[in-house]
């Protein structure tokens, strides 16, 4: 790590504990404006033959990481070009480009740890080999095996989706929700993010688009109330999937992950099976702090997947190395995009062959 230690000295980079870093920006400001809706038969469009939706989806994917490409993959096309051999000034060159390229340090070093082994072991002996060592590597670290999920016993199936406040969580869960209405499953959308005027009816639109149930209560009022008369309310309907919308800022004293879990306290009264998954919202685009508010919800909840959102805003992507290796957590869905379809299932390989398909096949 000495192009790190070299820049800490010179720029004061400091490794701080996931608590420090995020202490000020678990619960920012909301923004004002109102996030994106798309249009109401987008949700529920029927799609054509399963080969074209494939590779329409992948080519869609391949296009949406075009700035994480050129941010990441081409910035290590651009190191080896020209390279003879992997020596240890070129290890320290790599070792800056993923670092900068929001993979972090540790998933950083072990990466570089497991070339150098490489390289002592002649396993490797020129550039191109390197970057193919490098992707199997990466691809290893994005292969986090799912989580043991509870599976429901009886209707309805419950989702409950936190995140800090701006990440776009009412958006996700509106996509979410488009998606088990496609499925020809009845919907229903809980709105306790009670303390933002804007996400309760945001969620509103959403359900209305989607043709979903929506249980609300007036402005601020006790989310786990709301929790206990929608899940209620699910039973009654015999819905199939529930979906919460939570708060990621209070605008009272009290403590935002205790709110949390009060509310899954609530759910798990009525169904003791329940929340069957707790799904975390991550903006792409906020790096490293994305994995420290990840550490935060997860030691408080026991998060089971992350919806990594807003990719396609980055040239950094290599945040979603550093947040498959660092947390142990598996990603279950990227967004890339304001559309519906948008919202995508992590699928590593995928994921990989479109990340460096361009820079491989030109094109």
């Amino acid at each position: 790590m000495k192009w790190f230690r070299k820049k800490k000295q010179t720029e004061g980079i400091s490794q701080k504990e996931p608590h420090e870093s995020v202490a000020q920006d678990l619960e920012p400001e909301a923004p004002q404006e109102r996030e994106h809706i798309p249009e109401a038969a987008e949700p529920v469009e029927a799609t054509g033959a399963p080969e074209a939706e494939k590779q329409g989806v992948f080519l869609r994917l391949r296009n949406r990481l075009s700035k994480t490409r050129k941010g990441f993959v081409s910035r290590v096309d651009q190191l080896l070009l020209g390279k003879k051999e992997i020596d240890e000034a070129l290890l320290e060159e790599l070792e800056e480009v993923l670092i900068t390229s929001d993979l972090g340090v540790q998933t950083t070093m072990a990466l570089i740890e497991k070339v150098r082994e490489k390289v002592e072991r002649k396993d490797l002996s020129n550039p191109e080999e390197l970057k193919e060592a490098l992707q199997s590597e990466i691809l290893h670290f994005l292969k986090v095996p799912p989580r043991p999920g509870r599976i429901a016993e009886e209707k309805p199936h419950v989702i409950m989706v936190v995140g800090v406040n701006g990440v776009g969580k009412t958006t996700t869960i509106g996509k979410l929700g488009a998606r088990y209405v496609k499925e020809g499953k009845r919907v229903l959308l809980i709105a306790a993010d009670t303390f933002r005027a804007a996400a309760v009816e945001q969620l509103a639109i959403w359900a209305e688009r989607i043709k979903a149930d929506l249980v609300r209560h007036k402005d601020r009022s006790d989310p786990s109330a709301v929790v206990y008369d929608g899940i209620h309310a699910a039973k009654a309907r015999g819905v199939d999937v529930v979906i919460i919308d939570t708060a990621g800022r209070l605008h009272t004293r009290v403590n935002l992950m205790e709110e949390l879990k009060k509310i899954r306290r609530t759910v798990t009264r009525q169904l003791p099976d329940a929340p069957h998954e707790i799904l975390l919202v991550l903006d792409a685009t906020t790096g490293q702090n994305a994995i420290s508010q990840a550490q935060l919800f997860h030691e408080a909840l026991e998060i089971t997947g992350i919806a990594l959102v807003k990719l396609d805003g980055t040239a950094k992507g290599g945040i979603v190395v550093g947040i498959c290796d660092s947390l142990g957590l598996p990603l279950q869905y990227i967004g890339l995009g304001e559309k519906v379809e948008d919202l995508q299932d992590f699928n590593p390989d995928a994921f990989m062959k479109a990340l460096f398909s361009e820079v491989n096949q030109r094109g």
